[in-house]
């Protein structure tokens, strides 16, 4: 999928690696930054609303 806008954590320096994320209608899919051609994971975008969520809950 070269037509995702793919961006990572604004707390990331820019010479480091780290996750990426980009998102599509439904779906958000991450990636190694450091291996940006290999797989990715997908998952629906209120699945990782929810994760991101009750991490927020649980800090």
């Amino acid at each position: 999928m070269t037509d995702l806008s793919w961006r990572k954590s604004t707390r990331s320096a820019p010479e480091q690696s780290c996750v990426e994320v980009a998102f599509s209608p439904r779906r958000a899919h991450i990636r190694d930054s450091k291996s940006p051609d290999t797989d990715m994971l997908i998952v629906p975008t209120d699945a990782l609303t929810a994760f991101l969520d009750s991490i927020k809950a649980a800090g």
